[in-house]
């Protein structure tokens, strides 16, 4: 009987033994997870639902960055192409080009800089920039000019403007001599190296020939085009030609009347507001009533000598068309000339950052268009 007690007695105390062995062995187990839970970051411990509450905060700062106020225009609107008569981006959205063109470049190439296309940019909100090249006029291309010095001005305002996030138009800047079948050979060879140097640039735009005149009828434009378009479409499949119109490229309804048998062309018209009234106008909508697609890519509130009084009267008439139609615009012209139509006062010799006293009569009514867009 005793031995028996006995044997019970150990076994209890066994029994106690082992219990708290274990008790000991989870409480030690306890303590090493609090301490790897302290050492991890407390945002990884958060809920299922926190954690994907965080994920939506995240998706939420990736899209701020991607809104067109935060994003280059260029790259929120891509390439261009022409729908009916509007001009529309990558996702076949209406956009509107407005902006600047430059005066001749060998004449102004102080201007083509990215401060001074940065200033436009920033201070008066235009998306698109021209470049000006004469071809005839003194120190032109095709008239005994630097053509190297000529190209690289084209590049270094192409490279400024992409920088910037603005859509840049290489002018090939016909005017004394008329019809541009005079320097067709020079055109082709012209476009075929700028169209295979930018042909991956989405923001780069063509214009053809400025103002055919005089003997520059649409049949000559018409042939002329004919040969450089399918130059540029060689090397730029997409890209987006304007092409100017006879008579000073006021002649729209000529280019209604026999269109090109091209994809993504604009017809170009030109205005200055104190010489081209309301019959300009109304041939100007009639055109895009019938499906004309068109594109101002020059124009003035003075005399179409780019000299002259304004017509205030007559620019604010244009405005309200321009904005009705949805028109793409470029206003003439970025340089210190001593003229009505340039936008900065002969007296400055600043390259950006100008006060208002240094800006023209006209430099004043563009800058107040273009910030109130």
């Amino acid at each position: 009987m005793k031995k028996r007690l006995v044997c019970i007695l150990i076994a209890m105390l066994l029994m106690a033994l082992l219990c708290a062995v274990g008790c000991g062995k989870d409480n030690e187990s306890s303590e090493d997870n609090q301490s790897v839970i302290a050492e991890q970051d407390p945002e990884d411990n958060k809920p299922e639902d926190n954690n994907n509450d965080d994920s939506d905060d995240e998706d939420n700062s990736d899209n701020e960055g991607d809104t067109p106020e935060d994003g280059l225009f260029t790259e929120v609107h891509g390439a261009l192409h022409v729908d009916g008569v509007n001009l529309v981006d990558k996702n076949g959205e209406k956009v509107q080009l407005y902006g600047i063109s430059t005066h001749g470049l060998a004449w102004f190439p102080q201007y083509v800089n990215y401060d001074t296309f940065k200033y436009f940019h920033d201070e008066w909100g235009i998306n698109c920039m021209r470049l000006a090249m004469y071809t005839e006029e003194y120190g032109g291309y095709c008239s005994g000019g630097d053509r190297e010095s000529l190209k690289k001005l084209i590049n270094d305002g192409v490279d400024a403007a992409t920088k910037l996030g603005m859509y840049v138009v290489i002018d090939w800047h016909i005017l004394s001599e008329q019809d541009p079948m005079n320097h067709k050979d020079e055109a082709k060879s012209f476009f075929a190296e700028m169209s295979e140097k930018y042909k991956d640039y989405t923001n780069v735009i063509y214009e053809i020939c400025n103002e055919p005149n005089g003997g520059g009828s649409w049949d000559r434009v018409t042939s002329y085009a004919n040969e450089v378009i399918p130059v540029i479409r060689g090397n730029d499949p997409d890209a987006l030609i304007l092409v100017g119109t006879p008579c000073w490229s006021q002649e729209v309804d000529k280019a209604l009347a026999a269109p090109l048998g091209f994809d993504n062309i604009m017809y170009v018209l030109h205005f200055y507001a104190s010489t081209h009234g309301e019959w300009l106008r109304d041939r100007m909508q009639q055109c895009i009533d019938n499906g004309l697609p068109i594109f101002i890519s020059e124009f003035g509130l003075c005399e179409a000598s780019g000299d002259g009084a304004i017509n205030k009267n007559e620019s604010d008439e244009w405005k309200k068309i321009i904005e009705k139609n949805n028109l793409s615009f470029l206003c003439w012209n970025l340089s210190n000339k001593n003229e009505t139509s340039s936008l900065i006062k002969s007296s400055c010799n600043k390259l950006a950052d100008f006060t208002d006293d240094e800006l023209s009569e006209e430099g004043k009514y563009m800058k107040e268009w273009f910030t109130s867009k």
